[in-house]
């Protein structure tokens, strides 16, 4: 849930792209953001969790090993979609790319490192 929804902040459609950031990564990790069989800590919160591992070079990790068992898979479209994920979930809501932005990443005309 977007903090926006947990401190009663103005509601504007940066909440549905962090919902979208966070539905991505799941996809991507095949776990929830915060599951029952993760142990109660910090570093278990998923988006943190997958960040650290991203800065780490350790991204094979994140990923769904369903997914890393699947030749076809391209390593870098991977990743690049785990960066957008952790974009659109960025706390403060001004540093959340627009949807429009999003779309334009995951198809590669845009940079992710460019916001």
């Amino acid at each position: 849930m977007a903090l926006e929804w947990i401190y009663g902040l103005p509601i504007t459609s940066k909440v549905d792209v962090y919902s979208f950031g966070m539905t991505l990564l799941e996809i991507i990790s095949g776990r929830r953001n915060l599951g029952m069989n993760w142990q109660v800590s910090s570093k278990h919160y998923f988006a943190s969790w997958a960040e650290t591992q991203i800065s780490e070079g350790n991204m094979r990790y994140i990923v769904d090993e369903i997914v890393v068992l699947v030749e076809e898979t391209d390593i870098e479209e991977m990743k690049r979609a785990i960066v957008i994920g952790l974009l659109c979930i960025e706390g403060e809501e001004e540093m959340r790319p627009s949807m429009e932005q999003v779309v334009q990443m995951l198809e590669g005309k845009m940079d992710p490192q460019t916001l």
